[in-house]
């Protein structure tokens, strides 16, 4: 029996996860809006919801995960006319970026990944429904969705009618019924994008679009649907309502899932706020398996302090793991325990992540295994013990180098690369072959300046990047 438990934001419990189907688990995170470089704070539900991807694959014989990208939005319009851009090339200039950073992320890319763009005639379908069921209506060009319709708004993020601020990121119109009614469909000006309908050129609302993609790609019911707690409400309570009125069924997701938010200082990250640290920039600085750590050090319900301590830290956590690793013939890594059945992972570290995806406890159970490989005594041991800390870090999404490219990778600020470090570990080598011993010194102090630690021993001469 798989007994993984989930705290579902809609019961505000912790539950056992049972899916509708045990052959076939759907899940669907909400991804971004790609109108510039995503911050950190992007990368949390892509790395959070990675690993419970994980965890679900080596569970269940089958899982299709579905994650979006938002490419038609007034952000990204803005974006575009100020830099003198296309809409439709800077929303795929940053797609592709996004990719390119949650892969640094060590992400393994989603099954599905819908572009908004791409599922138009979904999307007025699903508008026509709502119409259809009187549960939306048309006004001025713009179709709206009419919350006081729905008996069940508010169920997910605990909000009553009336105690919902009206024009919650959506505008307060003379042309609304309520002004807690949201937009499905709006007309488009002739330079703003749009697309035909029978309510004539326009685009859709941004709540529509992952309503009308979970349906198509993985039908009107599905196991759990993630994202961001700031994506709550609004926009998931808007999605969950236009799901349940226009479906025959009324169950749309049976777990919601929300990860907290980064913070610097007292502020939640954010692009509106402008305290942003972007995956690019930091990656450029720290390695992507560290940045994933660090995500990974909080309980993922939890907001997370984001810091160059914190940076610190995963680094030479990771440093500690890699470093158990490290072996003349051992340059394994976790990507052959991809896919394995659940038990063949070790318990500790499954137990952890059963328990609401307990990542903290996860990395505390990879420090155990990685010290019963250092206390090993026999070859049998450690490799057992290898293959062990090896499997959990593939479900951590760590620990995807061998141990050599951990310590000898480096960047565009590093002085001296792996081949001038060779290099002059040989000349310290025949320096002290020779005899000169304060010379073979002085070219390990030179090493150590650049940043540059030595490890003799009977192997010969090991280094790594501090």
């Amino acid at each position: 029996m798989t007994d993984i438990y989930l705290h579902n934001t809609l019961s505000g419990q912790k539950e056992r996860f049972i899916p509708m189907d045990p052959d076939h688990v759907r899940v669907y995170v909400c991804g971004p809006t790609v109108y510039s470089y995503v911050h950190i704070g992007n990368g949390r539900p892509a790395v959070v919801f990675d690993t419970l991807t994980r965890l679900l694959r080596s569970a269940y014989p089958r899982v299709t995960y579905v994650s979006n990208i938002t490419d038609i939005d007034d952000k990204i319009n803005a974006a575009a006319a100020e830099g003198g851009e296309s809409i439709k090339d800077l929303a795929a200039r940053y797609t592709e970026a996004y990719l390119q950073d949650i892969q640094t992320l060590g992400v393994i890319p989603a099954d599905v990944i819908p572009l908004a763009t791409h599922h138009i005639q979904e999307i007025v379908s699903m508008i026509n429904e709502l119409i259809d069921a009187e549960f939306a209506y048309v006004s001025a060009g713009h179709v709206l969705f009419h919350v006081p319709a729905d008996p069940e708004y508010g169920s997910l993020s605990k909000r009553s009618l009336e105690d919902m601020v009206d024009g919650a990121r959506v505008e307060v119109a003379d042309y609304k019924k309520d002004p807690k009614d949201f937009v499905l469909w709006k007309p488009s000006s002739p330079e703003q994008p749009g697309w035909d309908s029978p309510w004539g050129r326009g685009r859709p609302g941004w709540h529509i679009e992952c309503s009308a993609m979970v349906k198509k790609h993985l039908g009107e019911t599905i196991d759990i649907h993630g994202g961001g707690a700031d994506l709550t409400f609004p926009h998931h309570e808007n999605e969950a309502a236009q799901s349940r009125c226009a479906n025959a069924s009324k169950d749309y997701v049976r777990y919601w899932l929300h990860n907290g938010m980064l913070t610097l200082g007292s502020e939640k990250m954010s692009k509106s706020v402008g305290n942003v640290m972007t995956i690019r920039s930091l990656s450029q600085k720290h390695s992507g398996e560290t940045l994933r750590y660090a995500l990974l050090s909080g309980q993922y319900r939890s907001s997370l302090a984001w810091s160059e301590d914190l940076l610190v830290q995963a680094k030479s956590s990771l440093d500690s793991l890699y470093q158990s690793l490290r072996g003349k013939d051992h340059q394994e890594t976790s990507s052959a325990y991809a896919n394995l059945a659940l038990g063949a992972y070790p318990q500790s570290v499954v137990t952890a992540l059963k328990d609401d995806l307990n990542t903290p406890r996860a990395l505390a159970a990879m420090h155990e295994l990685g010290a019963a490989l250092r206390r090993a005594e026999d070859e049998e041991a450690r490799n057992q013990a290898r293959s062990a800390l090896l499997a959990g870090g593939w479900l951590l999404g760590l620990l995807g180098q061998s141990p050599d490219e951990h310590f000898t990778a480096g960047d565009a600020q590093d002085s001296l690369d792996a081949q001038q470090i060779e290099a002059l570990i040989e000349a310290r080598r025949q320096a002290r072959a020779d005899g000169d011993y304060a010379g073979a010194d002085r070219i390990r102090d030179d090493l150590a300046e650049a940043g540059i630690e030595l490890e003799d021993s009977r192997d010969g001469t090991r280094w790594r990047r501090r």
